[in-house]
């Protein structure tokens, strides 16, 4: 048997919908303002007869979709409350008394509305905020900069007519109203929006009030929706209201002042495509009732942005980061909490996963903003992108490859490592004793000895070539952006008021020299490598699809930033060998020799620039006569970053799979 609460559901649910189909129809004449055209006719009474503008109905906003087109941000339809300027009361008292009534019924149904004057809602009067906030206020309503927070109410109970019968909290109220609507350019041309996301209990109550409430109306919108926060929260981005500062400058590409845009990530850069166009409707009003509308031009929606990356593959990866660091983080003494992994596709450059520790949850950014600005280990840092550390003994990659390309040396080259050698009266060290050694044999054991050497007969200049060839101290060209980092040479030793010396080169030559490398970047290395010199550029818009139809409407294609030209056919063939022989020395949880197929790696431990902590990094791709995936990871103040690598590859094959048929 159904109980009373259950008829009454249903009896508000019944309301609910006939309220919907009412808006429905009257959507079809009102329609949001953003134009600046509009005209009046006046009778020979002087009485407003004709008013005829253009509105128009908002685009909605395009998705951000994974490559499998698994939304991360969409859009979902909610009811805002607006004032329309051509139903709004000219009549001061009787509008101050709608404002002061819509204010009410809001509260009244546990809404907020967010007020921005900048003065005390209780006596005495006093200034909140900025200065600056004051000082616009009062330039605003005509005021000198001398005026007191108590003339500036005065000025808005004598300019807006608010009668004596208010209580000192309703006259706040109604300035406060009347200020946001000065500030947010209340016009025909601009409805303002009183309230967003509202519950069916304000809907109702609204469209019951909506007689004596003049200019109100409910809207239908889009608002942005975070279906998976966790993914790439840095690079995705977020959106926002339009600033007055930004205003003039938007206001010149269709926007108006109640729009939102991109603020930052792929919503940001993506912008133009994401936004779509706004339609135009022409319409006339009489005495508070639409007589004419004609469309002048049709809504055309934002588009959807289709990401490189599979949502599952970063969640697995940031997992992979996330555990690593709560299982080995206090390894030996170390205290790790920080980290970064960046996968890209190396047969394209496209972004294929990228976690940093710590991160965020998007939706946390957007609702809780300070507690993830306060959090521990600045979590708004991307430290794939933007973190930057010293390469270790991954940069022996590019020091052979220098090597080898300048004819320094070849794969018969062979330099002694007793552990110790003297350089200008100052001794070089070694972690082992290799005797005589090869440069395959170097990479894989990681010999300092021998890569010293070479940095030796390379010299600063050689080095330079090389760091540059590989696309270090340069923005990678990613769409959201990178830092471009810092390569060691005698121009940047004196930026940082140091000076470089003969040590310092061959210090260099092993990755411990004054420079600034991000992951992103170490991960473009090792795509380089495993493409034999061609350097692509990463990126994570994997193409532009019509948010209607699905077709694609630009599909991103690959882009080669620079090409390492080859003087001899060999080079990366010892540097692979070497890599290879570094995958081969793994516990056998993390082991890399079970795949079917042979992994490149390179892992090295630099010291910070403090000398005070080491971090733990690692480069490499997969399978490696037929790379599929290029990887690069560090681990702030730890070690063993490369008993994440197995899990990365497995995750990989999962994910995106990987073929095992030898084509290089």
């Amino acid at each position: 048997m159904k109980t009373l609460s259950d008829h009454i559901k249903v009896i508000v649910t019944v309301i609910f919908v006939l309220v919907m189909g009412i808006l429905g129809a009257m959507r079809l004449m009102k329609i949001q303002v953003v134009s600046d055209s509009n005209t009046e006719t006046v009778s020979p009474a002087g009485e407003r007869n004709l008013i005829t503008y253009t509105q128009s109905s908002k685009a909605t906003r395009g998705d951000i979709v994974d490559c499998f087109g698994k939304p991360i941000i969409q859009n979902t339809i909610v009811y805002n409350i607006v004032l329309e300027k051509a139903f709004f009361p000219d009549e001061n008292q009787e509008g101050n008394q709608i404002l002061l009534d819509i204010y009410n019924l809001l509260k009244n149904n546990s809404y907020e509305m967010k007020l921005s004057l900048p003065v005390s809602s209780s006596v005495p009067y006093r200034f909140t905020g900025k200065e600056e906030d004051s000082l616009n206020l009062k330039e605003k309503i005509n005021l000198n900069s001398y005026a007191t927070a108590e003339n500036c109410i005065d000025k808005f109970i004598s300019d807006y007519e608010i009668s004596d019968k208010y209580t000192q909290k309703e006259k706040w109220i109604i300035s406060a109203m009347r200020y946001e609507l000065s500030v947010k350019d209340f016009a025909l041309n601009n409805d303002f929006i009183l309230a967003e996301n509202v519950s069916e209990d304000i809907i109702i109550e609204a469209k019951a009030k909506s007689i004596t409430l003049k200019g109100i109306d409910i809207r239908e919108s889009s608002e942005r929706k975070v279906i998976q926060g966790n993914v790439l929260p840095h690079e995705i981005g977020t959106v926002g209201p339009i600033y007055a500062e930004e205003y003039e400058e938007l206001s010149k590409k269709g926007y108006a002042m109640n729009d939102v845009v991109g603020k930052s990530g792929i919503e940001s850069v993506m912008e133009e495509i994401l936004r779509g166009q706004n339609g135009v409707e022409e319409i006339t009003v009489s005495n508070n009732a639409v007589v004419n509308s004609k469309i002048i031009t049709p809504v055309q929606n934002g588009q959807t942005v289709k990401l490189t990356v599979d949502s599952k593959y970063q969640q697995k990866l940031q997992n992979i980061l996330d555990d690593f660091l709560n299982s080995y983080g206090g390894y030996n003494g170390y205290s790790s909490d920080c980290g970064a992994l960046v996968v890209l596709d190396a047969k394209t450059g496209a972004v294929r996963g990228m976690a940093t520790a710590p991160t965020y949850d998007l939706n946390d950014y957007i609702n809780d903003y300070n507690s993830v600005l306060n959090a521990d280990n600045t979590p708004l840092i991307n430290r794939a992108t933007d973190g930057l550390y010293r390469p270790g003994s991954t940069f022996k990659t590019i020091t052979a490859t220098g090597g080898l390309n300048e004819g320094i040396i070849d794969g018969d080259t062979y330099f002694y490592c007793g552990h110790t050698m003297t350089y200008y009266d100052m001794p070089f060290n070694c972690t082992g004793y290799h005797d005589y050694i090869s440069v395959s044999r170097a990479i894989t054991v990681s010999c300092n000895i021998f890569f010293y050497e070479v940095a030796k007969r390379l010299t600063i200049d050689g080095i330079v070539k090389y760091e540059e060839l590989y696309g270090l101290g340069q923005n990678t060209g990613i769409e959201t952006g990178d830092s471009a980092g810092y390569i060691a040479s005698p121009e940047n030793y004196n930026e940082l008021g140091l000076t470089m010396y003969a040590g310092d080169v061959i210090q260099t030559g092993i990755g411990q020299g004054e420079m600034g490398i991000t992951p992103l970047q170490l991960a473009c290395v090792a795509n380089t490598i495993a493409n034999e010199g061609v350097r692509y550029k990463p990126y994570l818009v994997e193409g532009i699809y019509d948010s209607d139809t699905g077709e694609c409407v630009k599909k991103t294609e690959p882009v080669i930033n620079a090409t390492i030209p080859l003087n001899y056919d060999y080079v990366y063939d010892y540097i692979e060998e070497g890599m290879i022989g570094a995958s081969l020395n793994m516990p056998y949880e993390h082991n890399l020799s079970d795949f079917g197929f042979d992994v490149a790696i390179k892992t090295g431990t630099p010291q910070t620039r403090n000398l005070q902590s080491q971090n733990s990094v690692f480069i490499g791709y997969a399978p490696a006569d037929n790379p599929v995936l290029a990887f690069a990871g560090i681990i702030e103040d730890g070690e063993y970053s490369k008993y994440m690598i197995r899990d990365i590859i497995k995750a990989y094959d999962e994910c995106y799979g990987i073929s095992k048929s030898k084509t290089k």
